[in-house]
């Protein structure tokens, strides 16, 4: 095929320091039940199904998370031959992930997860909960109950992790959106506790009133209270919202994500991020508030290109519907963090130069065993991009002032 010509970045790779986008905690065992109220302490329990822990919630179990304790977990990149498409033999997740370890000590605390970084050669880091989707998605049907797990949560991590530890882990709050007025006392208690980036799942809610979309005008005041507030937020992978469509087709033997069918596989995709910053835009909501700044992490990039298609056929047969370009509005407001394993350069070109966000998914199963392990898989960047990518479009995002000493950085490249 002859030579390919790849930019010379070693430069960047050596000097440009990261921020990485998707990093995560393991929750001890008591972060969803310490500052419960008592009259939900039944709500919420660990039960023992033979030799496993689960969590039950309202009476109901679920194996989405195999183990909820993270007592024992998988090592960090476990999987990585699996997503990279290099399962040539065709192993289950269980089988690739070998035997559990126990959760490094930078899963548990700050001080460690510091530590960490330092070894990593990693600058700042997002560093979001792991049982979140799971509880935002098992209690739904309760919102109530919703919204009092997701504020004991908030408590235990401000009082575990606090929201900015040393300018280098911001760990991300949960705003759950199920009904207005106490999503809008949530953003005032993680405000005035120094968080600097939110976490929201991508999905309808339910509330009092039925399911919808928190793209509605109904919820306006909340994001009026965010944009004031210049707070980013984060719309994280999470336990898809599709199961009960899915299992209209192929009844499920478990919700256990490393147990899950090719057909449920392919399905589930990566329909509700999609669907989730469709809403945002066809709603208005980035339109009436043009200042947010909103982030996909782990739902990889392969969705953008046919949600630019749809967006831009729908301007030609009902412009009266968008009163902004609905792409422009995607490049204005939304940054992504491409699966390790995708296409950098595919979101550069739909999305913007600046937009585009490196995350490793430390320590779960399906990230890199090591952050600059990417560059195993990296396309070829020149130095001005992989500045841009390893850390300062987070930067952009959270912000923050950029890395790049050079001073034509602020502008686009050319």
């Amino acid at each position: 095929m002859g030579a390919i010509d790849v930019p010379d970045n070693s430069d960047a790779r050596a000097n440009a320091p990261v921020f990485d986008a998707d990093t995560h905690m393991y929750e001890t065992a008591e972060a969803l039940t310490k500052f419960l109220p008592e009259k939900y302490r039944t709500a919420v329990q660990y039960v023992q199904v033979g030799r496993h822990s689960r969590i039950a919630i309202n009476g109901v179990i679920t194996d989405f998370i195999p183990n909820p304790t993270f007592d024992r977990v998988a090592a960090p990149g476990a999987h990585e031959k699996f997503f990279a498409g290099e399962n040539s033999e065709g192993l289950t997740l269980r089988e690739m992930q070998g035997k559990a370890i126990d959760a490094p000590e930078a899963t548990r605390s700050p001080d460690d997860r510091v530590a960490e970084l330092d070894r990593q050669g990693v600058r700042e880091c997002l560093n979001y909960p792991t049982l979140a989707s799971l509880v935002e998605h098992s209690s739904a049907e309760d919102p109530e109950l919703t919204l009092a797990i997701i504020h004991a949560l908030n408590q235990w991590m401000l009082e575990h992790w606090q929201f900015n530890y040393q300018d280098r882990v911001f760990s991300t709050p949960v705003i759950n959106c199920s009904e207005v007025d106490d999503a809008r006392r949530e953003l005032e208690y993680i405000l005035d506790n120094g968080a600097k980036v939110a976490l929201i799942k991508p999905a309808p809610v339910k509330g009092l009133h039925g399911w919808r979309s928190p793209a509605l005008p109904e919820f306006d005041p909340l994001w009026a209270d965010i944009e004031a507030a210049g707070l980013p937020i984060v719309l994280h992978a999470s336990q898809p919202p599709l199961d009960e469509y899915v299992n209209k087709w192929e009844p499920p033997s478990t919700k256990n994500f490393m147990a899950m069918s090719s057909f449920r596989w392919l399905v589930l995709g990566h329909r509700e991020i999609s669907d989730m910053i469709g809403s945002l835009i066809c709603h208005g909501t980035l339109t009436r508030f043009p200042k947010l700044r909103i982030a996909s992490v782990e739902n990889g990039s392969s969705w953008i290109h046919p949600l630019f298609h749809d967006l831009h056929d729908l301007t030609k047969k009902m412009p009266q519907n968008f009163p902004e370009d609905p792409l422009e509005v995607f490049r204005r407001n939304i940054w992504v963090s491409p699966f390790w394993e995708g296409s950098v350069a595919d979101v550069v070109e739909t999305v913007g130069w600046d937009r585009v966000m490196f995350g490793s998914d430390y320590p779960h199963p399906e990230g890199l065993p090591e952050p600059k392990g990417y560059w195993k898989y990296a396309e070829g960047m020149d130095n001005r991009r992989t500045w841009d990518f390893v850390g300062d479009n987070a930067r952009r995002f959270m912000g923050l002032p950029i890395a790049n000493p050079d001073p034509a950085a602020a502008a686009p490249p050319a």
